[in-house]
């Protein structure tokens, strides 16, 4: 199966890792091979003989097999201006807390792997949905208007997951969904001419006025009308 890369211009002969493909670009949504070197910060993955650094949480590093065993990581993509880099979580959901993370004004992916290796999934969620700004203070790098910014605007989002896995309902597909059209947004808008950091706030704003439900092409439209 082959995958086209548009922004690039390249077209691989296989598929190498789990993408979506989108008209701006395509996304690496988890890497399945061989774990080839992993140090607390690293792991590098052997996926048909191409090797991917990726920048994981302790909780991962921790998880990890031995070098040289079969592993399957779940990637964030990270794009701008400079160059890319991916992030690497072995529990999908901590993958979607770390996407949660990152939809904060001021926190970015830097600052999100910090904070999912500071604390665990359950400690985070907990200090959120329990409004405790000294927990989220205490991270390095988090202040305390970004730690209650962080709280603002993820608690009711968080106490919502909660109610729905009571419920039976899988969470994990849904914030994925949201999270991934967000991404495309994005990337579209820093195609067309946007500078990355007025697109993320542009976005904010739009979803905070309209909801996370919008699609791609509806978040792109009102990022559009909005300059």
């Amino acid at each position: 199966m082959g995958v086209k890369n548009r922004a690039a211009g390249v077209t691989s002969g296989r598929l190498l890792a789990g993408c979506y493909v989108s008209n701006i670009e395509f996304m690496i949504a988890y890497l399945d091979g061989k774990l080839a070197y992993k140090d607390p910060t690293l792991a590098i993955m052997d996926v048909q003989g191409v090797g991917y650094e990726v920048k994981i949480s302790l909780a991962t590093y921790s998880k990890l097999p031995g070098e040289g065993e079969k592993a399957k990581i779940y990637t964030y993509q990270h794009i701008k201006e400079d160059g890319q880099a991916l992030y690497g979580f072995l529990d999908p959901n901590e993958k979607v807390l770390f996407m949660h993370l990152i939809s904060v004004s001021g926190i970015g992916p830097g600052t999100g792997i910090v904070m999912v290796s500071s604390m665990s999934v359950g400690e985070i969620r907990e200090a959120i949905v329990n409004e405790n700004v000294r927990a989220i203070q205490s991270i390095k790098g988090v202040g305390p208007k970004t730690a209650q910014r962080v709280i603002l605007e993820l608690k009711d989002k968080l106490r919502k997951d909660e109610l729905l896995a009571k419920a039976g309902v899988d969470t994990v597909p849904l914030a994925r969904q949201h999270n991934t059209q967000r991404a495309e947004a994005l990337q579209a808008l820093v195609t067309l001419g946007f500078a990355r950091n007025a697109a993320e706030k542009t976005l904010d704003q739009i979803q905070q006025k309209h909801g996370k439900e919008l699609s791609v092409e509806e978040l792109i439209k009102f990022a559009l009308k909005s300059h």
